[in-house]
């Protein structure tokens, strides 16, 4: 479904915070620190904070509430809920309607993990009842076989080549290069790429995230608090999110924005010509051809010739693609996954990136996509923000 008309409720205040490759920290300690620069980037007191929107895979067995009472918050409205890299867009569309609703003023939207090889295996052998009982035992250990065979069958359908994901990887790690949270930076060419070890056939190392330690958040509020506050926000101009989507395909090869798409540019009044960039959920590049083509930047099947003809770094000319690197050359930092684009949107289009800027950026596109349940991943959604003078 499309979310619509959020007047008057603005995106602030984007934190990315603590990308390590490993941690001695707990979670908790990650959600604590993300609050803190929070509060040290908007100037707010913590008893202003009165809603709290919290993903994470490791934070069991806290929760959202229990976060509360550790950090001393007196909440209105809370929302404590894991849809993988879907659980950014969720927050933020949920956290608009609270403030809209008037049940929250100001929103803290975190996600983070302290997301280590042992807490990265334990996640794997025990991500859901159909992963831990019929692929685990079995072999199918983890992310990397399912998206093998995601891509293998995408390959199959479209004539992609491992060249046409290496264009993703590469315009990402340039992005990257200037971006000092990527803990990837090192350029990379193509011979590089395509040399590099295989994981699960047709997927190499740069095909696959690198799970890390880390977190990234962002505040929601009123336009007039933002003023006050004296903080650069972008606007809501719609949004998205579908489940289970296409459920009928036997392995996937369309996520849920095709659905929605049509009625998703008509709320904004634009479409994805007008789009600055897309950040776009990278967990493997094959899923960013498939947002490519639900978003309608080309045809369905059509995104191989798309990435072969459009330039993809923020050097201009073409489509900017997740402009500070993306979880390919920042890192999965578990659920934050879900939120590094939105802080990176709201960043590219409030003159705040660390990096590479999108010169005049005054409309963007954030996807999230998660939940990989062995043929396909369950979740998707999308907001489109805007620079409010745009």
């Amino acid at each position: 479904m499309v979310g619509t008309a959020y007047d008057d409720v603005v995106v602030t205040a984007p934190v990315s915070f603590g990308y390590r490759r490993t941690t001695t920290r707990g979670t908790p300690w990650y959600f604590g620190r993300i609050l803190a620069e929070l509060m040290a980037v908007s100037g707010l007191a913590k008893d202003e904070i009165d809603g709290l929107a919290a993903a994470s895979y490791t934070l069991f067995p806290d929760s959202a509430a229990a976060l509360a009472e550790r950090f001393g918050l007196c909440l209105t409205w809370l929302d404590d809920f894991m849809i993988g890299g879907t659980s950014g867009v969720a927050a933020l569309r949920r956290a608009a309607r609270a403030v809209q609703g008037g049940d929250a003023e100001v929103v803290a939207c975190i996600g983070a993990d302290a997301m280590g090889k042992d807490s990265f295996a334990g996640l794997i052998a025990n991500f859901s009842t159909v992963s831990r009982d019929y692929a685990y035992p079995y072999g199918m250990a983890g992310p990397n076989a399912i998206f093998a065979m995601l891509t293998q069958h995408y390959m199959a359908e479209t004539g992609a080549t491992r060249e046409d994901f290496g264009r993703i990887c590469l315009a990402q790690r340039r992005n990257a290069e200037a971006n000092p949270l990527a803990l990837l930076r090192r350029p990379m060419d193509m011979a590089t790429y395509l040399g590099a070890r295989p994981i699960a056939t047709p997927l190499h190392l740069y095909d696959c995230v690198m799970p890390c330690a880390g977190g990234d958040g962002f505040l929601v509020m009123s336009e007039d608090r933002a003023i006050a506050q004296g903080l650069p926000y972008v606007h809501i101009l719609a949004s998205m999110e579908r489940h289970n989507a296409y459920a009928e395909d036997p392995v996937q090869s369309r996520g849920g924005w095709a659905m929605d798409a049509e009625a998703f540019y008509d709320a904004a009044g634009l479409g994805p010509e007008d789009m600055d960039f897309l950040q776009a959920y990278d967990d493997y590049p094959v899923i960013v051809m498939l947002q490519l083509e639900g978003l309608g930047f080309c045809a369905r099947g059509a995104a191989p010739a798309f990435v072969r003809a459009t330039e993809l770094t923020t050097t201009g000319g073409g489509l900017p693609l997740n402009t500070g690197g993306g979880q390919l050359s920042v890192g999965q930092a578990g659920a934050a996954g879900g939120f590094l684009g939105l802080a990176e949107g709201v960043r590219q289009l409030t003159g705040q990136s660390p990096g590479a800027a999108v010169e005049n950026a005054r409309f963007g596109i954030v996807a999230g996509y998660g939940m990989a349940n062995y043929r396909h991943c369950v979740t998707s959604g999308a907001v489109l923000l805007a620079r409010p003078d745009a």
